[in-house]
């Protein structure tokens, strides 16, 4: 914003998980339209009016130490967490992680999602406050965790992170919530001051088409938008292994800006911290 209000130009291209950041450039006039060859076949909710497009789909995950679980099967959904935790208070206490709303943006939009969609997250809040539920700022201090059998179950985590660790640590197992699976995304623009705006215009024509998608999805381990792409080298497992979970993407659209509104914030953050303490 300081280089386009300076005049002195910008980067040609802006790739981020920050969601609310990217479409919120959009909505202010800071990036310009574009359409690429890929634009007529993608998602809706995966564009924004040309200008802030959605290039990856990454679900948010249970995650979980597999020799924990060798006598009863992990929860796979939110319900299933609860009783977990109600019928196995030894096993769960002290040994859940998940982030630090405060501190992790993609730990806040998860939270305000599920807030969004499930009437009883605050019940599942609570019990994790019971259970003693650990708060880090990044997936890898999680998983790290659950990899050494410290913690047994991790909550919404980011799922390119850990499908990337479950296959280097055979300790670690991955879940898509079966009641309903948040997916976020990383939002690509061509800003309005580009110095070179052409090349930020083809390097999203390039991110987009099948050869960038697949780029994104084998290479860079993030599940790509481009269901054909996602179906065949998804490393979540495909697209196909997702049959019969309740897919719920987070909309490339002014909704999101509701959760940078600092009020809004506040009232979320102060009803997580009583429900932790179980108040």
């Amino acid at each position: 914003m300081a280089e386009t209000e300076a005049g002195t130009g910008t980067a040609d291209f802006a790739f981020s998980s920050a969601m609310d950041l990217q479409v919120k450039l959009a909505n202010d006039g800071f990036a310009r339209p574009v359409v690429t060859p890929d634009t007529p076949g993608w998602p809706d909710w995966a564009n924004w009016r040309d200008t802030a497009y959605a290039l990856t789909f990454e679900p948010a995950v249970f995650a979980y130490h597999k020799p924990s679980f060798r006598d009863h099967p992990p929860p796979s959904t939110r319900a299933e967490l609860l009783e977990w935790m109600a019928g196995h208070p030894a096993e769960a206490q002290g040994r859940i992680g998940t982030y630090d709303v405060a501190r992790s943006g993609v730990g806040y939009l998860f939270l305000a999602r599920d807030q969004e969609l499930y009437p009883k997250i605050w019940e599942v809040v609570r019990a994790m406050g019971r259970m003693g539920v650990r708060q880090y700022p990044t997936t890898a201090e999680i998983l790290t965790r659950i990899a050494d059998g410290r913690l047994a179950v991790g909550y919404n985590l980011l799922g390119s992170y850990a499908a990337d660790w479950a296959r280097q640590h055979p300790e670690v197992g991955v879940i898509l919530p079966r009641d309903f699976t948040v997916v976020v995304s990383r939002v690509a623009l061509v800003p309005r001051a580009a110095r070179a705006p052409e090349l930020g215009a083809e390097f999203l024509a390039f991110l987009m088409s099948p050869e960038g998608q697949a780029l994104l999805s084998r290479t860079l381990r993030l599940s790509a938008v481009s269901l054909e792409v996602a179906g065949q080298d998804s490393p979540l497992g495909g697209m196909a292994g997702l049959e019969g979970v309740r897919l719920k993407p987070v909309p490339v659209s002014p909704g999101l800006l509701a959760y940078l509104d600092q009020a809004t914030r506040a009232r979320l953050l102060s009803r997580w911290n009583r429900a932790l303490s179980a108040r």
